[in-house]
């Protein structure tokens, strides 16, 4: 559990100091800052947009027994079969049942973060399964044998030059290969694993419980192909993504495109109503989706931080937050990093081990600033660190610095018991560490406010 943490301080302080790492971070968001200013402006009004989308999120967050069972059913009226998976392990396990049942052996994945969440490339390529990210950024982070850098930008932290190095070293392209030319040369090799796969396996952007779909949205239309082309389609989504309607979706689709990317609507948007029906000749012969719970049932029980499950992965949050644009979206260790990964993944991975998530952030509230849904993030992050305290996560010299901290500062005579000398001396002495190497101990004047009210008031 330590170690965890530990591995954050260090690397957190590490790429804080990384001058490369920052110019590349800064000149990528600066792109995403321009593109999202102007993409708001396609709204008359985006503050009641965000509101309706709330007030929706919220009701389905707080009702989400009812619109599963409604999604699930009209899901399996479309000719859909769903698999309900309480952990990665059991989704993993029921992915790899339904890739053996049809003998595949290649299989297509279209971006998404829920596949991250349970590593099913890992358990793939352990049992000799092809797996080929077609999403361009997830195949750069794939080829580099990296995690994805962002929700939505997993290779955020790479630079041009740097892709076209990699993809010189792993496939002999010229050297200074342009990023038009580096695409042409990724459409042309993932033609022929689309053509060839046996199947494709997709996230899911929302689930609509009110026709039985999969939405997914994207701009490469390598998710179309995904779901289109192998015989067999795996979508794997949350549990916490139902929208109650179809016509829900003229709210949604541009409220994350526009926080997303900039974009007033993602180029693809698709919407899955389980495999083709008779007469049909596009898409699957069959398609599954596997409904992944993996402990959201934990944030579900907080009555205040399950608002969090409202999130729709635009990103928006991570790249407003100052901490991640500092340290950067692998320092986090986690699926889901930034300001939103720091609420939701000491639930999703355990308090204990990620508590420190928690303490990740300035509380600048720039994050809740940015939610399309209107999440309060920065107070939620609160909110887990009183849990953490109420639920006995703290350590004992965590409890013993605060306490006598607190018993010290309830009453005057205390404060005032230990003379300016020895409180700086305990400062030097106690907290320099905390403090940090690159931060200078502050110094307690030599007399207090009291003290010196009292000399220039006498009564």
């Amino acid at each position: 559990m330590q170690h965890t943490y530990q591995k954050f301080i260090k690397d957190s302080e590490k790429k804080a100091f990384d001058l490369e790492h920052r110019s590349k971070i800064r000149f990528n968001m600066s792109k995403y800052y321009a593109a999202v200013e102007k993409g708001k402006k396609q709204y008359d009004n985006l503050e009641l947009a965000r509101e309706r989308a709330a007030a929706i999120k919220h009701k389905v967050v707080n009702e989400l027994d009812k619109y599963l069972i409604e999604f699930a059913a009209n899901f399996e009226n479309n000719g859909g079969k769903i698999i309900w998976a309480t952990d990665g392990d059991e989704a993993v396990k029921e992915i790899l049942s339904v890739i053996k049942k049809y003998d595949g052996k290649h299989v297509v994945k279209s971006k998404s973060m829920t596949t991250e969440e349970i590593e099913i490339n890992d358990a793939l390529e352990k049992e000799k399964i092809e797996v080929v990210e077609t999403d361009l950024g997830e195949y750069i982070v794939q080829v580099a044998g990296e995690k994805p850098y962002h929700i939505v930008t997993p290779a955020m932290h790479k630079s041009k030059e740097d892709i076209a190095e990699l993809f010189h070293e792993k496939f002999n392209t010229p050297e200074k290969s342009t990023p038009e030319e580096l695409t042409g040369f990724v459409r042309e090799k993932l033609r022929d694993k689309f053509i060839n796969a046996d199947i494709g396996i997709t996230g899911g952007n929302f689930l609509i419980a009110d026709t039985g779909s999969v939405c997914i949205t994207e701009n490469e239309g390598n998710g179309l192909m995904s779901m289109s082309f192998p015989r067999v389609h795996i979508a794997i989504v949350g549990i916490e993504k139902l929208i109650p309607s179809i016509t829900d979706l003229d709210l949604f689709w541009p409220l994350l495109a526009t926080h997303g990317t900039g974009q007033n609507m993602t180029v693809y948007n698709s919407i899955i109503s389980g495999p083709k029906k008779e007469g049909e000749s596009d898409g699957p012969e069959e398609m599954y989706l596997v409904l992944l719970e993996n402990n959201r049932s934990e944030l579900l029980k907080k009555d205040i931080q399950r608002v969090a499950l409202s999130c729709i992965r635009c990103g928006a949050c991570l790249n407003a937050c100052p901490v991640y644009k500092n340290i950067g979206g692998h320092t986090y260790g986690t699926t889901y990093s930034g300001p939103i990964g720091s609420v939701i993944t000491p639930f999703l991975k355990g308090m204990d081990e990620y508590k420190h998530l928690c303490f990740a952030s300035s509380l600048c509230g720039a994050c809740t600033e940015v939610c399309p849904v209107k999440i309060p993030i920065h107070e939620l992050l609160l909110y887990n660190r009183s849990d953490i305290v109420k639920e006995g996560y703290m350590g004992k010299m965590d409890k013993l610095m605060v306490g006598a901290w607190t018993k010290t500062m309830m009453k005057r005579k205390r404060m005032d018991f230990f003379k300016a000398s020895y409180k700086n001396f305990v400062l030097r002495t106690f907290f320099k560490k905390v403090w940090g190497p690159r931060r200078e101990v502050p110094k307690v004047a030599p007399k207090s406010f009291r003290e010196m009210w009292i000399e220039n008031n006498p009564l």
